[in-house]
């Protein structure tokens, strides 16, 4: 495994803990965090024994205040849109085959929102706060927001959190489907591990076809994407997890499923 400077990497079993590690920035995304964190997925895709990546910001502060503005200066239309249009970390997450889960502690704002909207499913502390600032800038979102944000709660509500920047807190974003659970700090990390744990049991290959399933949902009609989940549906006929998996529910034992 690398080493880093902006994040850590932790390994809990089957699990990747990822942590963007500048609390001293609110751990603000810079390209110094894009580079590394595309850089440790591409160690955990080749890694068979990780099967789920949890996401997280260090500290109890926040998750991830947005980018870091600091880089703005002096950038042009030009070169921001290169930037946008390369492996950024939030398409990179978008696109990684295995389940990633955002675990939110604190401020979630701007970037910190994309980043965690790229995910596959987000677990939120009691304190987090959400939002999508960049109006308050003069800009608009870049790194996906008005895309995944309005594709998970909704045209309205996202467009009232995009044009207004304002705030919402955790039980807000619980009830509008912007995070799949919400739980006190103290109790934040055990709950997310024992949902990644228990995700992270699960037949690999299955996990990824699923993930790949529902992601083309939302990017294609209703008969294109039932003609993809057939074809997944087939696939994963072919692995031996499958017949581990048959087998163990005929002998009514626990399955072991080892990613083949």
């Amino acid at each position: 495994m690398s080493n880093y400077n902006s994040i850590s990497v932790e390994h809990r079993g089957h699990v990747a803990v990822l942590t963007i590690n500048r609390p001293e920035k609110l751990n603000s995304l810079s390209s110094e965090v894009h580079a590394e964190g595309i850089a440790a997925l591409d160690e955990f895709r080749r890694d068979d024994d990780v099967r789920v990546v949890v996401i997280t910001g260090a500290g109890e502060k926040a998750f991830i205040a947005g980018a870091d503005i600091s880089e703005f200066e002096g950038k042009t239309p030009v070169t921001q849109r290169a930037v946008f249009y390369e492996r950024t970390l939030f398409n990179q997450i978008d696109l990684f085959p295995k389940p990633v889960i955002a675990m939110i502690n604190g401020f979630c704002l701007g970037g910190g929102n994309e980043l965690a909207l790229a995910c596959d499913l987000r677990v939120a502390s009691e304190n987090a706060k959400f939002s999508q600032p960049e109006i308050n800038l003069g800009i608009m979102p870049g790194g996906g927001g008005t895309q995944r944000l309005s594709r998970l709660i909704g045209e309205g509500r996202a467009m009232e959190m995009i044009l207004s920047g304002d705030m919402i807190d955790a039980e807000t974003a619980l009830r509008f489907g912007l995070v799949n659970h919400v739980f006190p700090l103290s109790e934040l990390k055990a709950k997310t591990m024992e949902l990644a744990e228990k995700i992270a049991a699960k037949a690999p290959i299955a996990l990824q076809l699923c993930k790949e399933a529902v992601k083309f949902a939302s990017r294609t009609s209703l008969d294109e994407g039932l003609r993809r989940e057939v074809d997944l549906f087939a696939i994963v006929f072919s692995t031996e997890d499958k017949q581990e998996g048959v087998s163990a529910f005929l002998e009514k034992r626990k399955p072991e499923f080892k990613g083949r």
